[in-house]
This record gives structure tokens, C-alpha cells and sequence, in this order.
């Protein structure tokens, strides 16, 4: 075969000269690079020698029945899907046919477009095994700590990391929530020159504002109501090792200028104490935030935005990362069956062309949630779509999305009100309450806004 197909090279095989004419007649209009034979001794020759991406073939053929040449070609071939086309439209017949490997089964006289669609699905579950087969093992991708990824964006942050594992100099981590914030602080910890020393982390966000001064730097006996004993804080828990601060961007404005005393110039003051003391650590920083908005709006010092930022990087979002959720997804099964939780050993070809095209506004924390239900409620020895989150396996993009480095254009009035309200969940952390609110919707429309979609409607394996 010659030429490059727009959608895939097929090949049909059917003892009726004139049914094959017709049928690369119908699907040459629409884009397929067809080739037929009329015996099923030479459609094998073809299908051993040939590039092709799905085979079509008849049942009742003389010389040789469609299911034993439907056997033969997987048995050669099983990177190559076969679609069954008969006459004999019976339950036994679709069975036997499944059976023999086929990857689905259509009635004479065939609807055209039923066809198109059932050979376009085959063609791209061939494509995506394929693309699949190429992708590095879990075991082979590159790593950082517990950091995981092959794509470009995940390089340049382990370039990165490489850089700055052993200064002492403050690293601000920015990104969405779940991209793995706090997995980059402790790999830049453990595998730095003070690997051995503390790593001590603190959520800004969850401490009230009341006990964060003591909670960081500590307090003496006395200091307030209930300050009963001395007690060390944070920043002398974790001396000569590392102090993380996570979601900094929320830490109140009166402890800010204290917090910059205490990284310049290496000395705490605990509550209630006259003394300073020395404290050795190094501090890395992350904040899903815009800190130049907060900064320009004066809800963040300037000075500590620069004391803290003096090494910035910025995680990329697991959209963003092309066929790195592949890879996680594999590695989060991987783990859960070393674990015993489960036997499922991969993915299927339909439920990884979900997991791509989902949104993955959770990152890598939603991926990873998503794949150990999946592993947990599969019923078989790969997960399917139907093993899937409704809101992943249901996922339908729209075809006008733009990569992640593309050029700007105009967007679907619909997409447009989906990134609007990931932004919104975002700002509110996820809470549908206050988002719906913000959006003027009830939580039921939310809901129903998030899910929508466009694409396949048929649920697939």
C-alpha cells in the first residue's frame, strides 16, 4: 500500500467484488486509505506484510469462514484490531466472533456511518496502543525524590532542582494545588548537604492566627494563659535542617516582618522570651497564590516576598504535562498492587485516552486518588472507563482546546465557562459552596456546569 491515509489504512475482505469496490469507494471520501481482497488466503498474505491500522472483514467466505481468519490475522497481527461485517446477525454469531478477538461486530447491509465510526475508533485504539508501546516504563522515567515525569516542563524542574539541592538559599515553589509542592521540599531536603538534620513542615493556612507566632517560633513558660512549660517552635525543631512553609501566601500580615527578622538574620525570639536565639535552617516555600497580586495589593511584605523567592520554581500543572499522567497513573497502580491492593496490571487503551483528555484541575493528588478507586472497584485485569470517576470517565474536551504552548485563538463560549469556573474553585480552594455563590449558581448547576462536556457519547473499554 501506498500513500499516507488521513485516518488509517484499512483492509477489506469480503468475496463480493463489488460490496468491496462500494465500501472503498464510501470510505475513501471519508478520509481512510482502503485496500480489499476477495479470498481470505490472499487477505492474510496482506495483513502479515502490510502497514495497517484495522482490518473489515466478511464471515462467509469460501475457502476460509471470517473467524478463523479473524484468528489468524490477531494471532499475527494483535496490534491490529478486526471488525467482523455479516449477515448473520445472531447473539451466538457476535459471541463467536468476540471470541475469536474481533474488536467488534456489524450487520449487512452496514450504515456508512455506523461504519466510519466503528473503524475511526479502531484505528485510534490502535494509534494510542502503539504511542503507548513507545512511552518509557514507570520504572525508566526520571526522577527526583518522590518526583516523578518525562515531559519537558517536569526536566526543567529537575534541571533545577539539581542546581540548588545544596545551597542554603530560600526556594519559593509556586503552582496549583496537588502538583506536589511539598514532595519537592523534601526532595530538595534529603537529597542536600542536610539530608540527615530535621525537615520540619507547617501549613500557614491551617494554624490559627492566634498560635502561629508560638507554633513557629516557640514560647516560655509563662508567656500567655496556658503557656505551662517552655516550648520549642518550629524554627528550632527543624535547626540545621529544613523548615517548609507551606501555602505562605496566607500567612498574616502583623507575623510577616517577624518571619523576615527570622530568615535574615538566622535568630528566633520565642514568645515571652527577652533572649534571641540562633537558628540554622533553610526555608523553602510554597504558596498556590499570586504573590506579585499580593504584593501590589500590600497583603504581602514586599521584603519577604524577595527573601523568600530568591530561587522561584514553579511546577507545571498535570495538564501540562503531556503523557507524564500516563506514566503516574501506571506508577500510583503499580504501587497499589505491590501493596496488595489490588491485580489489576494496566490500563486500557479507552480509559487512557480519558485519562489525557481529562482536565485534572486536582493535579497529581486527583490522579492518584482517581486511580486507587479505579484499582480498588476493577473487575478486570486492566482498568476501563467504566472503572473510572464519572467525572473522568464522562470527561469529553472540546476540540478547539489549545495546547499548553499553542497560539491564542478563540475558545467555545462553553470552554470559555469551564476554565472560568476552575479559576473561581481555585481562588475559593476547591470549596463548591462558596464557588457557587461567587458564580451566582446553585451547587446542583455547578456540578452539572463541571461535567459537561462534548465528544463520544457511547461508554467505552
Amino acid at each position: 500500500m501506498t500513500g499516507q491515509p488521513t485516518r488509517g489504512r484499512v483492509l477489506v475482505v469480503d468475496d463480493d467484488r463489488d460490496l468491496c469496490a462500494l465500501l472503498a469507494l464510501q470510505l475513501g471520501r471519508r478520509g481512510f486509505h482502503v485496500t480489499w481482497r476477495t479470498t481470505p488466503a490472499e487477505a492474510l498474505e496482506v495483513a502479515r506484510s502490510a502497514d495497517l491500522d484495522a482490518v473489515l472483514t466478511d464471515l462467509q467466505m469460501d475457502g476460509m469462514h471470517g473467524l478463523e481468519l479473524c484468528e489468524r490475522i490477531v494471532a499475527v497481527r494483535p496490534d491490529v484490531p478486526v471488525a467482523v461485517l455479516t449477515a448473520f446477525g445472531s447473539l451466538e454469531t457476535a459471541v463467536s466472533a468476540i471470541r475469536a478477538g474481533a474488536y467488534d461486530f456489524i450487520t449487512k447491509p452496514p450504515d456508512v456511518d455506523a461504519l466510519e465510526h466503528t473503524l475511526g475508533r479502531a484505528v485510534a485504539q490502535r494509534r494510542l496502543r502503539e504511542e503507548l508501546r513507545r512511552l518509557p516504563v514507570a520504572g525508566e522515567m526520571r526522577r527526583f525524590g518522590e518526583l516523578l515525569g518525562n515531559s519537558a516542563a517536569m526536566q526543567r524542574v529537575f534541571d533545577l532542582l539539581q542546581r540548588v539541592v545544596d545551597s542554603d538559599a530560600s526556594v519559593l515553589v509556586t503552582g496549583e494545588s496537588g502538583t506536589g509542592k511539598e514532595l519537592v521540599a523534601r526532595a530538595l531536603h534529603r537529597h542536600g548537604r542536610r539530608g540527615n538534620a530535621p525537615f520540619v513542615a507547617v501549613n500557614c493556612a491551617a494554624v490559627p492566627e492566634a498560635l502561629l507566632e508560638s507554633e513557629l517560633f516557640g514560647h516560655v513558660r509563662g508567656a500567655f494563659t496556658d503557656a505551662r512549660n517552655t516550648r520549642p517552635g518550629l524554627f528550632a525543631q527543624a535547626h540545621g535542617g529544613t523548615l517548609f512553609l507551606d501555602e505562605i501566601g496566607d500567612l498574616p500580615l502583623p507575623l510577616q516582618p517577624k518571619l523576615l527578622r527570622a530568615i535574615q538574620e538566622k535568630r528566633i525570639r520565642p514568645v515571652g522570651s527577652d533572649a534571641e536565639v540562633a537558628c540554622d535552617v533553610r526555608v523553602v516555600a510554597s504558596t498556590n497564590r499570586d504573590l506579585d497580586a499580593a504584593v501590589a495589593e500590600h497583603r504581602f511584605r514586599e521584603d519577604l516576598f524577595f527573601r523568600i523567592n530568591v530561587i522561584p520554581l514553579p511546577l507545571p500543572a498535570l495538564r501540562d504535562r503531556g503523557h507524564d499522567i500516563l506514566l503516574l497513573a501506571q506508577h500510583f497502580l503499580d504501587r497499589c498492587r505491590a501493596q496488595g491492593g489490588t491485580r489489576v496490571v494496566g490500563i486500557s487503551a479507552a480509559a487512557a485516552r480519558r485519562l489525557l483528555a481529562y482536565a485534572w484541575p486536582g493535579n497529581v493528588r486527583e490522579l492518584q486518588n482517581c486511580v486507587e478507586r479505579a484499582a480498588v472497584l476493577a473487575r478486570y485485569d486492566h482498568l476501563t472507563v467504566d472503572d473510572l470517576p464519572e467525572r473522568v470517565g464522562s470527561y469529553r474536551p472540546s476540540s478547539a482546546l489549545l495546547g499548553p504552548d499553542g497560539p491564542p485563538g478563540l475558545l467555545p463560549l462553553a470552554e470559555v465557562e469551564r476554565r472560568h469556573i476552575l479559576r473561581v474553585l481555585e481562588l475559593v480552594r476547591g470549596n463548591k459552596t462558596l464557588a457557587a455563590q461567587a458564580l451566582g449558581l446553585d451547587r446542583k448547576t455547578l456540578r452539572r456546569k463541571l461535567a459537561r462536556g462534548t465528544g463520544e457519547s457511547e461508554v467505552e473499554r
